[in-house]
């Protein structure tokens, strides 16, 4: 049974993968090039002014890296593991298949949603819309989960159990995959009978998530929990597993190389010659850099791509969920929510930039979390246990 449940999850697996997505983008991928803070570089009005602007020489629009903290923050929070699981493992050899739907709340009517996310296409001539009009209240997460008992660890009061799980899955209206891996260790899990019997079960563990398929930036986050649970038997076949728990974040974003004005194809605006060499040498100078050689306009637009400033954000959560095993199938549910305001969780000096009001004295810093909401996730989850 045991063989024929790693097959299921292999097939599973492979076909989670191997289907094909639209290439297309959906409402809710990322549009980081909208995130600026100066648009003097775009030309003004229609097809939103991710044009070249000719006016602007070799200025660049200048990059909003609150927005895109922020950004970051709340993808983030949604795209870290749920830990959605009773501190109990699956026992040696056990295997546990099941599928996940996760549920987290943004700040949709925020700017940065507005602006950092493509929105709806119009569907005569293919354009997306300046800002996304009406931004998802929930990021929506589906994913498929494993997860395998190994041989326990005999200790003097106890069994020391451990587990590996993986995670595969996509986050909904969006190219955005998402993948995952996680270990964890149950403390004194050989307990059953007697009077330790009464005391719950205790766990702690580790993953890591990261995503694939989005090209604008990469996002990883590291995580450990630490679990509490009790099962409660009911009728013989049916057992009841209430669980807290509490999880430390830690947030990886960093930008991919963004062009400011994607609607201007630089090698056309430039009339394109080549690079500055003997093959293509530029008349106007005596020497041979490499740089673009233009027959008709400028080479200006080349120069308006940018990085973000990378994001480094820690987040507390504590969560409880419920667990309801039939024989081998068993399904659950989950809530999971920051403790503390993410501003006041990153106080770090990384947490600060300078600010964007011109009128501020130089010096001036702002917290780039500031006024960002506590956030919450809804989860559920159906699965099997072999």
């Amino acid at each position: 049974m045991r063989r024929f449940g790693w097959i299921a999850a292999a097939a599973a697996l492979v076909a989670a993968v191997a289907v094909p997505r639209q290439a297309e983008a959906d409402t809710m991928d990322p549009a980081l090039a909208r995130l600026v803070t100066d648009e003097s570089c775009r030309a003004p009005g229609g097809n939103g002014g991710l044009y070249y602007n000719p006016q602007s020489g070799y200025s660049r629009c200048g990059t909003d890296d609150l927005a895109f903290a922020k950004l970051i923050g709340e993808w983030g929070f949604a795209l870290a593991p749920t830990a959605m699981h009773p501190a109990r493992t699956t026992g040696y050899g056990g295997f546990d298949l099941a599928f996940e739907g996760a549920f987290t709340n943004i700040s949709s009517d925020a700017q940065y949603w507005a602006l950092g996310t493509q929105g709806k296409q119009d569907p005569n001539n293919k354009l997306f819309s300046t800002r996304n009009t009406g931004p998802d209240d929930f990021l929506q997460v589906f994913s498929m989960k494993t997860r395998y008992g190994f041989a326990p660890l005999s200790l003097p009061l106890g069994i020391l159990g451990m587990e590996l799980g993986t995670k595969i899955g996509f986050m909904a209206n969006s190219n955005i995959g998402i993948l995952g891996a996680d270990v964890r260790i149950a403390l004194l899990e050989g307990f059953r009978t007697g009077i330790p019997a009464i005391f719950p079960d205790i766990a702690v563990g580790g993953s890591v998530t990261t995503l694939t398929g989005n090209p604008e930036f990469q996002l990883t986050v590291a995580a450990a929990d630490a679990q509490l649970s009790k099962p409660i038997p009911i009728a013989g076949s049916v057992v009841l597993t209430p669980y807290v728990g509490y999880s430390f974040l830690r947030i990886f974003g960093d930008s991919g190389l963004i062009d400011l004005t994607p609607n201007t194809d630089a090698l056309n605006y430039c009339g394109y010659r080549g690079g500055n060499s003997p093959a293509a040498p530029d008349p106007s100078k005596t020497y041979r850099d490499g740089q673009p050689v233009c027959a008709t306009g400028t080479s200006a637009d080349f120069n308006n791509t940018v990085v973000f400033d990378s994001v480094r954000m820690t987040r507390h959560r504590i969560d409880a969920g419920l667990q309801f095993r039939f024989q081998m199938v068993r399904i659950g549910a989950h809530f999971v929510t920051d403790v503390i305001d993410p501003e006041e969780a990153n106080q770090d000096e990384a947490s600060f930039a300078p600010t964007p009001d011109p009128n501020d004295d130089q010096a001036a810093t702002v917290n780039k979390f500031e006024g960002l909401p506590r956030q919450y996730t809804l989860a559920f989850d159906v699965g099997l246990v072999l």
